[in-house]
């Protein structure tokens, strides 16, 4: 498995290192297309200074894997349906596609997010419109991306099959994301791009992390 497919929790509060975000208000908004590493820097980042960490996909792969009207199972979400053990799936990636250009799901999930991002402790959330529409006031946006093809490898090595078909899937989703009416994946004109087609995990991280510990040292100055 490659390292920037390790999968984890959706949402958790990690351990503080020596830079703890304990008290301060600080967001860290990621996005970018599927498989380029956003959750592995998510997940580094907010490990590093203490933030909480949410990976937004999770939360239209739990609505669209409900099943039923997608506004009400957006509604209804629980912690307990981002624990899904199935929410890595290709299938459940089309079906949030699907379900996210639904104008009243994405009401029902905005909110939710942007509490999260400005909670007292700092915060990292990674998805698709985060710097652009959910967070455009975050302290660091980020936009992390890689070629079709180098994704496409990185989930065939993550779930199996057809690599083919998996390239194929990467770039119909990439079309579908990227041209949705509502809120459609691009990159903040602020954001910093980090590329991880060649990139080690280590590599890409760092990277990522220096960003953030810039920011942090503007806010304190």
């Amino acid at each position: 498995m490659h390292p920037l497919c390790i999968r984890f929790c959706a949402l958790r509060r990690v351990n503080p290192s020596r830079d703890s975000g304990a008290g301060v208000i600080f967001t860290v908004a990621i996005d970018g297309p599927a498989a380029a590493g956003k959750g592995t820097i998510g997940r580094a980042i907010a490990a590093r200074f203490g933030f909480a960490h949410l990976d937004t996909g999770l939360l239209y792969r739990a609505v669209g894997a409900k099943g039923g009207d997608p506004v009400q199972a957006a509604q209804s979400l629980t912690p307990g349906d981002l624990a899904r053990d199935d929410l890595r799936t290709l299938a459940a990636g089309q079906a949030a596609s699907v379900v996210a250009v639904d104008p009243e799901v994405r009401a029902a999930l905005i909110a939710f997010q942007r509490r999260f991002a400005r909670a007292d402790g700092g915060a990292v959330l990674d998805g698709r419109d985060i710097g652009t529409v959910i967070c455009p006031e975050a302290e660091v946006k980020l936009y992390v991306t890689a070629s079709a093809e180098t994704r496409a490898h990185r989930r065939w090595l993550e779930v199996g099959g057809d690599e083919a078909r998996v390239l194929s899937d990467v770039v119909e989703r990439d079309r579908r994301d990227s041209e949705r009416a509502e809120a459609p994946l691009k990159r903040a004109a602020d954001a910093h791009v980090i590329d991880t087609s060649a990139l080690s995990a280590e590599a890409a991280v760092a990277v990522a992390v220096g960003l953030v510990e810039a920011a942090l040292a503007r806010g304190r100055g």
